[in-house]
């Protein structure tokens, strides 16, 4: 069965919820990784949730229904792409997939199936964190990326609505295409968006080498939006994937001494 294990509230709001500290489940076959989850959330969640096998974490979704699901795949009853359909039957909570396999065409098909981030096996504590962190920000924005607020970060502001970019308060002139590419990013920030999405969103039917014309218009937006697009942080590349925006401010390195 599924149990809830009630979690020291933390001062920390990684959600970005107003002091509310989130709910998060997590669907794992594993004792030790379950356990190594939990170490690395801890202080994150008022309540952690910890299912066994695919079943007993889709009852557990859908009664308790928490802020955030940590999904493996190696489940010992279903398939865990099965258990990501269904829950993105009824459910858009942010999912947050743990898998061992390495294969770009397998962490394609995760977010094609509906997940919002994959974390490979062996993972980092700060990488699961740092994961859990963007997709509960995310979830709680508001309004959500692309409407009719702007969105501000670091010297760049977007402006959906009105069709305008500034980068330190100069006016950044972006191509239709350009467009194009940064509002289907911006609607999927924080998530990695694959080759085949963002080539359909922007080029519709058009036939060609996704990954080429991808490369092509993606260093053209670096090269605008960056301050340094050789080495960008705000459109990141998801090897063998496609890209991702990143809104989060990078952390700054405590200066020395």
């Amino acid at each position: 069965m599924s149990r809830i294990l009630e979690e020291t509230p933390s001062p920390s709001d990684p959600g970005g919820s107003g002091g509310r500290q989130p709910s998060i489940l997590v669907i794992e076959d594993e004792p030790r990784v379950r356990q190594a989850v939990r170490e690395a959330l801890a202080g994150d969640a008022n309540r952690l949730l910890e299912a066994g096998d695919g079943a007993e974490g889709l009852l557990a979704a859908e009664s308790h229904r928490p802020d955030l699901v940590v999904l493996d795949l190696g489940l010992p009853d279903r398939d865990g792409f099965e258990v990501l359909r269904a829950l993105r039957r009824w459910s858009s909570v942010p999912i947050i997939v743990l898998t061992a396999r390495h294969a770009d065409d397998d962490k394609v098909r995760l977010l094609d199936a509906g997940a919002d981030d994959y974390v490979t096996k062996p993972f980092s504590s700060a990488e699961l964190r740092a994961r859990v962190h963007a997709q509960l920000r995310r979830a709680r924005m508001t309004p959500l990326p692309g409407g009719d607020v702007p969105v501000a970060v670091g010297d760049l502001t977007i402006d959906l609505a009105r069709r305008r970019v500034t980068r330190a308060g100069e006016a950044v002139h972006l191509t239709p295409t350009e467009w194009g590419l940064l509002e289907t990013l911006l609607e999927h920030a924080g998530r990695p968006v694959t080759h085949r999405q963002l080539f359909s969103a922007v080029w519709g039917n058009a036939s060609g080498d996704a990954q080429h014309y991808l490369r092509v218009y993606v260093a053209h937006l670096r090269r605008k939006l960056e301050a340094d697009p050789y080495n960008p942080r705000r459109i990141l590349t998801e090897p063998g994937v496609g890209y991702r925006l990143e809104l989060d401010e990078p952390a700054t390195p405590a200066a020395p001494g």
